[in-house]
């Protein structure tokens, strides 16, 4: 009798996992499409705005250009700068234009005199220094 009820478990058992292989078989006969298409839609919008997504990459690209214009920017002001140190170590004339313009000093029997600010002309944009 115990086979007998083995027997019928055993038989119930397959039942139920046939008419669950089948529930499951239909399931995806119906939304099979569906399912696949929101998870290429769940792909797509994670490859565009996910943390590493397109416009992280474009955010990143931008300040890569920053960075590297920055750079440059200071590279060309640190060669300026070298270029007046160097010019200060060995031309006089450059030492001599800092003294008078900067530290407005004169030659022996020259005289300075000194416009007051307010009736200077506005600087010439066109003009160099």
């Amino acid at each position: 009798m115990k086979e007998n009820v083995t027997n019928k478990n055993a038989a119930n058992a397959n039942t139920s996992d046939e008419s669950v292989a089948n529930g499951i078989s239909d399931f995806l006969k119906q939304h099979g499409r569906t399912i696949l298409g929101l998870f290429v839609l769940a792909l797509v919008v994670h490859d565009v705005f996910g943390t590493h997504g397109f416009i992280a990459m474009r955010r990143t690209q931008y300040e890569i250009e920053r960075v590297r214009r920055d750079i440059d920017r200071l590279n060309s002001e640190n060669q300026h700068l070298s270029d007046d140190v160097k010019s200060l170590k060995s031309d006089p004339h450059a030492i001599e234009r800092i003294a008078r313009e900067e530290l407005q000093r004169a030659k022996p029997g020259e005289v300075i005199i000194r416009i007051p600010p307010s009736q200077q002309p506005p600087p010439d944009p066109a003009a160099k220094p």
